[in-house]
C-alpha cells in the first residue's frame, strides 16, 4: 500500500502539472496568483511532504451485483418483520446475526422504548431521501415532463423505411412489455408523487392469490 500511495501521488501531481501547462486550470480570486508557473510549482511542492491515504478494494462483480448490494440499503427497512420474534410485557425480542461468530443467529430482548430508539436511528432526517431522481424523473419537473413524454410517445407512429430500401414499416419499439407473455402493457392510471407515497399495497382476496 505504501508503494501505491507514492505512485498515486506522483501521477496525480503530474496530471495537475500537465493541465496547468495546457492552460486547462482556472484560478479565481485569491488563487489567481497560481496562474504563474513558478508560483504553481511552489504550491505543488508541499504535496510531496504530506502523507497520502489511498484505499483500494476489489471491484464489484458487475452492475447486477452492485444493484443487489445497494438495493439492500435503499429498499429495505432497518429490520424486517420475519426477524421479530415476540412482544410481551413491554419487551421486544428479535433475531440478529453475530458477525463475530460466523453470522450465527441469536436472540436479543430490549425494552420497547429502547427498540424504538434504535429503529428510529435509521430514519432519515427531514429533507433527506435515499434515492434522488434526475432528468425526466426529477421531482421538480416530473409533473410536467412525464405527461409531455406520454403525449409524444402516443403521437409517435410507424417509422417509414429510408428511401431506396424496400417498402416496409418499422414499428416503434415497445416500452412496456409483460415479462411473462411479452405482450405490450396498457397504461391504466397515473399517480402523482403524493399518491405514490400514500398508496399502500393492494389487498388480494382468496381468488386472486
Amino acid at each position: 500500500m505504501d508503494v501505491l500511495k507514492e505512485l498515486f501521488r506522483g501521477k496525480f501531481v503530474d496530471g495537475l502539472k500537465t493541465l496547468h501547462a495546457e492552460h486547462k486550470l482556472a484560478f479565481h480570486g485569491m488563487l489567481a496568483l497560481l496562474q504563474n508557473p513558478k508560483t504553481f510549482a511552489a504550491w505543488l511542492r508541499p504535496l510531496f511532504r504530506s502523507p497520502w491515504v489511498v484505499y483500494a478494494k476489489r471491484p464489484f462483480g458487475g452492475a447486477q451485483h452492485a444493484l443487489h448490494y445497494l438495493g439492500q440499503y435503499t429498499h429495505r427497512v432497518a429490520i424486517s418483520n420475519h426477524r421479530l420474534v415476540a412482544l410481551a410485557d413491554g419487551m421486544v425480542t428479535f433475531r440478529w446475526r453475530d458477525s463475530a461468530h460466523k453470522n450465527k443467529q441469536r436472540l436479543m430482548t430490549l425494552p420497547s422504548n429502547e427498540f424504538l430508539r434504535r429503529f428510529l436511528l435509521h430514519v432519515l432526517p427531514p429533507g433527506f431521501v435515499r434515492i434522488r431522481y434526475f432528468g425526466l424523473m426529477a421531482h421538480r419537473r416530473r409533473s410536467a415532463s412525464l405527461p409531455l413524454c406520454s403525449q409524444l410517445l402516443a403521437q409517435s407512429g410507424p417509422v417509414p423505411a429510408e428511401a431506396g430500401s424496400e417498402e416496409k414499416v418499422v414499428s416503434s419499439p415497445r416500452l412496456w412489455t409483460c415479462p411473462q407473455c411479452g405482450d405490450p402493457m396498457i397504461l391504466i392510471e397515473r399517480l402523482s408523487f403524493a399518491q405514490l407515497r400514500l398508496r399502500s399495497p393492494p389487498i388480494l382476496n382468496a381468488r386472486q392469490l
